[in-house]
């Protein structure tokens, strides 16, 4: 079975999402980065929507716990799945 290392929290119709995801997308084509990038949509969770509602979309290391809130680009993304970002 595959290990998450990472989730993607946003949701539908969300175009900052849609960008994050993009970045992620483009990361995977030039080898930048291959990780495991779980999607979540915070819609149905209450808790989740309190928590990341203004603030979507958000990229998470499950192991750390450190998270990246939107706007980041393309180098800030490659340094925070590297590893190199989280202090």
């Amino acid at each position: 079975m595959i290990e998450v290392k990472f989730e993607l929290y946003g949701t539908d119709g969300c175009h900052l999402c849609e960008l994050a995801e993009q970045l992620l997308a483009e990361l995977d084509q030039l080898a930048v980065s291959k990780v495991i990038v779980k999607r979540v949509d915070i819609i149905d969770d209450e808790r989740l929507v309190e928590a990341y509602g203004t603030t979507i979309p958000v990229i998470k290391n499950t192991h750390s716990g450190f998270e990246m809130n939107w706007p980041f680009d393309a180098a800030q993304l490659a340094d925070f799945l590297a590893g190199r970002s989280e202090k």
